[in-house]
């Protein structure tokens, strides 16, 4: 394989390595949210997926109804980790970018 800088080609890893390192310690200082019941279930994610925070409204809470408000509580999490899924998939984007275009041929 004549031609190839190996040496540069490991620095240009190392580099993107470093990004993608980065963006990630950027992901865990974003924050997401997601809602159900028209808002009246909120739950804020990290850009990491970690749950940071659910704020639920007194009028949901009705202890003749707890499947309701189980369902509100789920929506509402999974909604934050989507969002959280999108957010990382945005940021990491520009490191892979980086890296598929060392690698000719990669989709």
């Amino acid at each position: 394989m004549a031609g190839i800088d190996f040496n540069a080609l490991f620095q240009q890893a190392q580099s993107i390595q470093a990004e993608m390192e980065k963006a990630q310690a950027e992901l865990g200082k974003k924050q997401v949210v997601g809602t159900s019941g028209g808002g009246m279930v909120i739950v804020t994610a990290t850009g990491k997926g970690e749950i940071v925070k659910i704020q639920i409204e007194k009028q949901v809470v009705d202890p003749a109804d707890v499947a309701m408000l189980e369902d509100l509580v789920l929506t509402a999490v999974n909604a934050a980790l989507g969002n959280a899924r999108a957010l990382a998939a945005e940021s990491g984007s520009a490191p892979l970018a980086a890296l598929k275009g060392m690698m000719p041929g990669m989709p």
